[in-house]
Protein backbone atom coordinates (compact mmCIF):
# COMPACT_ATOMS: atom_id res chain seq x y z
CA UNK A 1 0.00 0.00 0.00
CA UNK A 2 1.34 3.38 -0.98
CA UNK A 3 2.35 5.74 1.95
CA UNK A 4 -0.14 8.48 2.65
CA UNK A 5 1.57 11.31 1.67
CA UNK A 6 -1.38 13.87 1.67
CA UNK A 7 -0.59 17.03 4.36
CA UNK A 8 -2.48 16.29 7.77
CA UNK A 9 -2.50 19.67 8.07
CA UNK A 10 -4.46 20.75 4.88
CA UNK A 11 -6.67 17.90 5.84
CA UNK A 12 -7.33 19.59 9.15
CA UNK A 13 -7.93 22.83 7.83
CA UNK A 14 -9.62 22.84 4.83
CA UNK A 15 -13.15 21.36 5.70
CA UNK A 16 -16.19 23.87 6.68
CA UNK A 17 -15.18 23.65 10.06
CA UNK A 18 -11.93 25.59 9.87
CA UNK A 19 -14.10 28.03 7.60
CA UNK A 20 -16.45 28.32 10.63
CA UNK A 21 -13.94 29.09 12.62
CA UNK A 22 -12.57 32.04 10.54
CA UNK A 23 -15.72 33.91 9.98
CA UNK A 24 -17.14 33.15 13.74
CA UNK A 25 -13.91 35.06 14.87
CA UNK A 26 -14.14 37.81 12.03
CA UNK A 27 -17.97 38.14 13.04
CA UNK A 28 -16.70 39.24 16.95
CA UNK A 29 -13.44 40.92 15.91
CA UNK A 30 -15.78 43.27 13.08
CA UNK A 31 -18.62 43.61 15.33
CA UNK A 32 -16.60 44.82 18.29
CA UNK A 33 -13.65 46.87 16.41
CA UNK A 34 -15.13 47.46 13.19
CA UNK A 35 -14.66 45.77 9.64
CA UNK A 36 -11.69 48.06 8.27
CA UNK A 37 -9.99 47.92 11.88
CA UNK A 38 -9.71 44.33 11.80
CA UNK A 39 -7.15 43.25 9.02
CA UNK A 40 -6.88 39.67 7.46
CA UNK A 41 -3.83 39.26 9.49
CA UNK A 42 -5.63 39.87 12.87
CA UNK A 43 -8.25 36.91 12.01
CA UNK A 44 -5.68 34.59 10.86
CA UNK A 45 -3.63 35.15 14.24
CA UNK A 46 -7.01 34.67 16.14
CA UNK A 47 -7.85 31.60 14.75
CA UNK A 48 -4.60 29.87 14.78
CA UNK A 49 -4.06 29.44 10.64
CA UNK A 50 -1.96 29.77 7.94
CA UNK A 51 -2.33 33.25 5.43
CA UNK A 52 -2.84 29.46 2.84
CA UNK A 53 -5.75 28.14 4.97
CA UNK A 54 -7.23 31.29 5.16
CA UNK A 55 -7.28 32.39 1.21
CA UNK A 56 -8.32 28.55 0.64
CA UNK A 57 -11.84 29.37 2.12
CA UNK A 58 -11.56 33.10 1.95
CA UNK A 59 -9.72 34.92 -1.95
CA UNK A 60 -10.03 38.38 -0.13
CA UNK A 61 -11.21 40.20 3.14
CA UNK A 62 -13.95 41.18 0.96
CA UNK A 63 -15.23 37.85 0.24
CA UNK A 64 -14.59 37.22 4.02
CA UNK A 65 -17.09 40.40 5.14
CA UNK A 66 -19.71 39.73 2.51
CA UNK A 67 -20.14 36.15 4.41
CA UNK A 68 -20.26 37.56 7.59
CA UNK A 69 -22.68 39.99 6.30
CA UNK A 70 -24.59 36.88 4.86
CA UNK A 71 -24.97 34.96 8.18
CA UNK A 72 -26.27 38.24 9.82
CA UNK A 73 -28.66 38.35 7.48
CA UNK A 74 -29.54 34.63 7.83
CA UNK A 75 -29.68 35.12 11.36
CA UNK A 76 -32.09 38.19 11.02
CA UNK A 77 -34.32 36.67 8.64
CA UNK A 78 -35.00 33.47 10.93
CA UNK A 79 -35.83 35.86 13.86
CA UNK A 80 -38.03 37.82 11.69
CA UNK A 81 -40.22 34.57 10.36
CA UNK A 82 -40.36 33.26 14.35
CA UNK A 83 -41.54 36.22 15.58
CA UNK A 84 -43.48 37.34 12.85
CA UNK A 85 -47.49 36.46 13.27
CA UNK A 86 -49.21 36.54 10.08
CA UNK A 87 -52.60 38.05 10.05
CA UNK A 88 -51.99 39.93 12.86
CA UNK A 89 -49.96 43.14 11.68
CA UNK A 90 -50.18 44.64 15.20
CA UNK A 91 -48.56 42.10 16.46
CA UNK A 92 -45.95 41.02 14.73
CA UNK A 93 -45.06 45.19 14.88
CA UNK A 94 -45.35 44.57 19.19
CA UNK A 95 -43.11 41.50 19.15
CA UNK A 96 -40.55 43.02 17.15
CA UNK A 97 -40.21 46.42 19.28
CA UNK A 98 -39.93 43.89 22.38
CA UNK A 99 -37.23 42.30 20.74
CA UNK A 100 -35.67 44.95 19.21
CA UNK A 101 -35.40 46.83 22.87
CA UNK A 102 -34.35 43.78 24.12
CA UNK A 103 -31.44 43.45 22.00
CA UNK A 104 -30.27 47.58 21.55
CA UNK A 105 -29.93 47.64 25.15
CA UNK A 106 -27.90 44.21 26.10
CA UNK A 107 -24.59 44.23 26.93
CA UNK A 108 -21.76 44.22 23.99
CA UNK A 109 -24.76 45.58 21.40
CA UNK A 110 -22.88 47.95 19.09
CA UNK A 111 -25.52 48.66 16.48
CA UNK A 112 -27.20 46.91 13.58
CA UNK A 113 -24.17 45.24 11.88
CA UNK A 114 -25.65 46.19 8.30
CA UNK A 115 -25.82 50.28 9.18
CA UNK A 116 -22.33 49.67 10.43
CA UNK A 117 -20.98 47.73 7.28
CA UNK A 118 -22.61 51.05 5.53
CA UNK A 119 -20.93 53.53 7.49
CA UNK A 120 -17.31 52.17 6.53
CA UNK A 121 -18.43 51.44 3.06
CA UNK A 122 -19.27 54.46 0.95
CA UNK A 123 -18.88 53.41 -2.76
CA UNK A 124 -22.52 51.64 -3.43
CA UNK A 125 -20.82 49.39 -6.25
CA UNK A 126 -18.78 47.68 -3.50
CA UNK A 127 -19.55 43.63 -2.94
CA UNK A 128 -19.99 44.86 0.99
CA UNK A 129 -22.32 47.45 -0.20
CA UNK A 130 -24.69 45.59 -2.03
CA UNK A 131 -24.70 42.70 0.27
CA UNK A 132 -26.09 45.84 2.71
CA UNK A 133 -28.77 46.92 0.45
CA UNK A 134 -30.54 43.60 -0.57
CA UNK A 135 -30.28 43.02 3.01
CA UNK A 136 -31.95 46.48 3.73
CA UNK A 137 -34.35 45.87 0.97
CA UNK A 138 -35.26 42.50 2.29
CA UNK A 139 -36.15 44.40 5.83
CA UNK A 140 -38.53 46.67 3.32
CA UNK A 141 -40.56 43.93 2.09
CA UNK A 142 -41.07 42.44 5.59
CA UNK A 143 -42.26 45.55 6.60
CA UNK A 144 -44.20 46.37 3.25
CA UNK A 145 -45.85 42.98 4.45
CA UNK A 146 -46.86 43.87 7.56
CA UNK A 147 -48.20 47.25 6.07
CA UNK A 148 -50.43 45.27 3.92
CA UNK A 149 -51.89 43.16 6.29
CA UNK A 150 -52.99 46.13 8.09
CA UNK A 151 -54.85 47.41 4.80
CA UNK A 152 -52.30 50.72 4.69
CA UNK A 153 -52.51 52.29 0.91
CA UNK A 154 -49.14 53.33 0.09
CA UNK A 155 -47.34 50.38 1.59
CA UNK A 156 -44.05 51.67 0.34
CA UNK A 157 -44.05 54.83 2.40
CA UNK A 158 -45.18 53.36 5.14
CA UNK A 159 -42.56 50.78 5.47
CA UNK A 160 -40.06 53.49 5.18
CA UNK A 161 -41.41 55.01 7.93
CA UNK A 162 -41.52 51.85 10.22
CA UNK A 163 -37.41 51.46 8.73
CA UNK A 164 -36.56 54.51 10.11
CA UNK A 165 -38.28 53.90 13.59
CA UNK A 166 -36.58 50.46 13.82
CA UNK A 167 -33.13 52.17 13.01
CA UNK A 168 -33.56 54.41 15.47
CA UNK A 169 -34.54 52.34 18.03
CA UNK A 170 -31.37 50.27 17.71
CA UNK A 171 -29.62 53.59 17.71
CA UNK A 172 -31.92 54.86 21.24
CA UNK A 173 -30.55 51.43 22.32
CA UNK A 174 -27.38 52.91 23.71
CA UNK A 175 -29.00 55.30 26.05
CA UNK A 176 -32.34 53.42 26.84
CA UNK A 177 -33.75 50.87 29.32
CA UNK A 178 -35.00 47.68 27.23
CA UNK A 179 -38.55 48.16 28.39
CA UNK A 180 -38.60 52.24 27.44
CA UNK A 181 -37.23 51.31 24.01
CA UNK A 182 -39.85 48.69 23.58
CA UNK A 183 -42.89 50.63 24.62
CA UNK A 184 -41.42 53.71 22.90
CA UNK A 185 -40.80 52.01 19.65
CA UNK A 186 -44.58 49.95 20.06
CA UNK A 187 -46.30 52.97 20.41
CA UNK A 188 -44.43 54.44 17.01
CA UNK A 189 -45.17 51.38 15.39
CA UNK A 190 -48.55 51.55 16.12
CA UNK A 191 -48.84 55.21 15.54
CA UNK A 192 -48.30 54.74 11.91
CA UNK A 193 -50.33 52.10 11.19
CA UNK A 194 -53.36 53.78 13.23
CA UNK A 195 -52.51 57.50 10.72
CA UNK A 196 -52.35 55.91 7.38
CA UNK A 197 -55.02 56.08 4.95
CA UNK A 198 -56.57 52.46 4.52
CA UNK A 199 -57.36 50.98 1.20
CA UNK A 200 -61.47 50.35 -0.05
Amino acid sequence: MEADTADPVARTTSGPGTRARILAAATALFYAQGIRATSADRVIQEVGITKVTFYRHFRTKSDLVVAYLEEQGAAEREWMERIRRQGDPLGSLRALATDIGAVSCSPGFRGCAFINAAAEFSDPEDAVRVAVAEHRRWILGEFADIAAEAGLEGVGSAARQLMILRDGAMVNGYLGEPTEVAESLGAAFASIVAAGPRTL
